[in-house]
């Protein structure tokens, strides 16, 4: 999605097929660049393929077909994608059989420049249009170059049970709506996802279920802009996001629900309420606010201005006093002055956030702010700006994280440590990660999957160091595979 700002994320993906039809020993490899509705979009994209045949490829090297599936929101972002092009010319010339295709965002953007001046690339296809890709597939196998980037008005791919790219088997995402109505000047999403459009509820209670029935035990709930989510019934019968919260959290006490990403003009108490009474909805809120100065935010076309943020962040603390908050931060927005950076340190200092993204303004082409402003902030400006910003998250982020030091905290364990095989980590209910020794003495080695109690040790701004205190819920088996 965009979700608002996260191009930090780069994922690699890629997955397991089911049986062959068509393509019998074909072989795909996926790499997903973007936001976490990107990874969710390549699940989507590994299940219509998987129908196919294509069979799983670890590497570029081994696959017949290469997919990007990539993300506008920055400048920086796209560029990532263009050298990884780069990088693949020389697997082309070894392999000239080998297809390569751009999917997502820059496909829908880009796709005159991808096909015309990135001659390797033989298929680009936008977010709406993945339906269409075993019928691309056979005109670029006829040596034609193929495209599809025709934007949708109801497109949701609800019926697509999703091919789940994430390895760790423990958490997973599921997309609730696709799109997104406002016209935040800054962003390229309205152009490249096209209207907002939400899923009938019933289909994701019913892939909840099928993820706890999969022994998966945490789900994040993906929109460009969840607070907006609305359904109609044939009955008359409505469902917002509080009503999808709850349904949600209701499909098992034990899954753990998370969602991203809120818009702080649309937040409701009633969603906060909800939170505050499932006690499996995660005490965490992504809330945007991209800058603390009043007329920046009027120039972003973002609907709302300092004081309603902060009453958004007052009725957060009021339904959850030890919520985590994190944000998004633009710095060197047009027209953005000294006083207006000012504004947005002050704001920072009074939320005091968990954790932030942070980025420079980019001009992105077709925005509102590309049309309607001059980009007039120097760029060592921004960069210095930015960096007043992320110095004072820091700290924010290191004095907060102190205070989980000495208290005992329900933690999903998800995987490895990156930085030790003796360690795994997991998350708190606030997002917090936390490391923890995967052997212990007196209890049996941690495994992903395993919903515990851990007492933290230590902390730093980026992580949490714990020990374990009892297993709770060890790592659910598969339903479907009890009696196999």
């Amino acid at each position: 999605m965009r979700q608002e700002g996260h191009c930090h994320l780069v994922s690699y993906c890629h997955y397991l097929c089911g049986p062959f039809r068509k393509q019998l020993g074909k072989k795909v490899h996926i790499e997903s660049y973007g936001c976490q509705m990107n990874l969710s979009d390549s699940e989507i994209v590994a299940s219509i393929l998987a129908r196919e045949g294509y069979e799983r490829a670890e590497r570029p090297e081994e696959a017949d077909l290469v997919l990007l599936n990539t993300c506008s929101i920055r400048d920086k972002a796209e560029q990532t994608v263009l050298n990884r092009l780069d990088g693949l010319t020389h697997l082309k010339r070894k392999n000239p059989e080998m297809k390569v295709g751009v999917l997502g965002c820059m496909a829908e953007r880009m796709r005159a420049d991808l096909l015309e001046k990135k001659q390797l690339v033989d298929l680009v296809v936008g977010p709406d249009a993945y339906r269409s890709l075993p019928g691309l597939l056979d005109e670029i196998g006829t040596g034609q170059k193929a495209v599809n980037v025709l934007l949708s008005r109801d497109e949701t791919y609800a019926d697509i049970a999703p091919v789940r790219l994430q390895t760790n088997g423990v958490t997973a995402f599921i997309s609730i709506m696709r799109g997104c109505d406002n016209m935040c000047a800054f962003c390229v999403v309205p152009f490249t996802r096209g209207r907002e459009r939400s899923r009938e509820p019933i289909t994701i209670v019913r892939e909840a279920r099928d993820l706890v029935r999969n022994a998966y035990r945490e789900v994040t709930l993906l929109g460009q802009n969840v607070d907006s989510f609305h359904w109609s019934g044939a009955d008359g019968r409505t469902t917002d996001f509080a009503d999808l919260l709850a349904m949600v959290a209701e499909v098992d006490p034990l899954l753990r629900i998370r969602f991203s990403t809120s818009h702080p003009k649309d937040m409701t108490d009633k969603v906060l309420e909800v939170m505050a009474h499932h006690p499996n909805i995660c005490s965490y809120i992504h809330l945007p606010v991209q800058s603390g100065s009043s007329a920046v935010l009027q120039r972003m076309n973002r609907g709302y201005d300092r004081d309603r943020y902060l009453d958004r962040i007052a009725a957060i603390r009021h339904f959850m006093p030890d919520a985590a908050i994190s944000t998004d931060i633009i710095t060197g927005f047009c027209g953005e002055t000294e006083e207006d950076h000012q504004d947005t340190l002050s704001l920072m200092r009074e939320v005091r956030y968990d954790m932030a993204y942070m980025f420079k303004y980019s001009e992105r082409p077709r925005t509102l702010a590309a049309r309607n402003y001059a980009d007039d902030v120097p760029d060592d400006v921004k960069g210095r700006r930015l960096q007043e910003v992320i110095d004072l998250q820091m700290r924010h982020a290191a004095d907060r994280n102190q205070l989980h030091v000495g208290k005992e905290q329900e933690t999903l364990v998800e995987g490895v440590s990156k930085r030790s095989a003796d360690h795994l980590f997991g998350r708190n209910t606030q997002n917090a990660v936390v490391i923890l020794p995967k052997c212990n003495a007196g209890h049996a080695d941690l495994r992903p999957g395993d919903l515990i109690t851990a007492r933290i040790r230590s902390a730093t701004s980026g992580s949490l160091q714990g020990e374990l205190v009892r297993i709770d819920h060890p790592a659910p088996i598969p339903k479907d595979t009890i009696h196999a």
